[in-house]
């Protein structure tokens, strides 16, 4: 489960937040450098860093608008808009063809598989599957953030838009594997 790294600054955007959304905002752009950073030192190509950029490129962008207007109503959306963010940059690896788990994917897969039809098929599902996730939970998110629903409601609905979508990462690919076999046996 290393995909669930990049989504470390997310979880401290979510946790620093209660104490301000600026502090969220810029302990989130702090987790992300540093994610960055360790990645690229560690070796790691830019194809699976796609979701630790855009994350960056999130908290670049919302870090001064935090500290500029700390009473802006956006700070009540930021759970959306966090969400909204990573439903762009999902469906925009699947517009330009990259989806953004393949480069996560070879980091698990040994090299004779990262030009097959199925593992481009595989990541292509579950980058629609997460890409549909964010959308669909950014979406709710908005309507109980706008209902003045609380914590109560938002927090599991974060929970399960997360969750759902890791767990159908884990087992997707042994299903399809395991649906090929016969195949190959054959």
């Amino acid at each position: 489960m290393n995909y669930l790294r990049g989504f470390t600054p997310w979880i401290a955007f979510a946790a620093v937040s209660p104490l301000g959304w600026q502090w969220g905002a810029v302990t989130a752009l702090a987790v992300a450098v540093a994610l960055l950073v360790t990645a690229r030192r560690a070796g790691a190509s830019a194809d699976s860093l796609i979701l630790e950029g855009s994350t960056a490129v999130f908290f670049v962008a919302l870090a001064p608008v935090a500290f500029s207007l700390p009473h802006s109503a956006l700070r009540n959306y930021g759970g959306a808009l966090s969400l909204g963010w990573l439903a762009v940059t999902a469906w925009a690896t699947l517009a330009v063809g990259r989806p953004f788990t393949t480069g996560i994917a070879k980091r698990q897969t040994p090299p004779e598989v990262w030009h097959t039809a199925v593992f481009r098929r595989i990541n292509v599902v579950i980058t629609a599957v997460w890409a549909a996730a964010f959308t669909l939970t950014a979406a709710a998110l908005t309507a109980v953030y706008a209902a003045g629903l609380g914590s109560g409601v938002s927090i599991p609905l974060q929970v399960a838009g997360f969750a759902l979508p890791a767990l159908f990462t884990a087992r997707y690919p042994e299903r399809v594997r395991a649906r090929m076999a016969p195949r190959g046996a054959a």
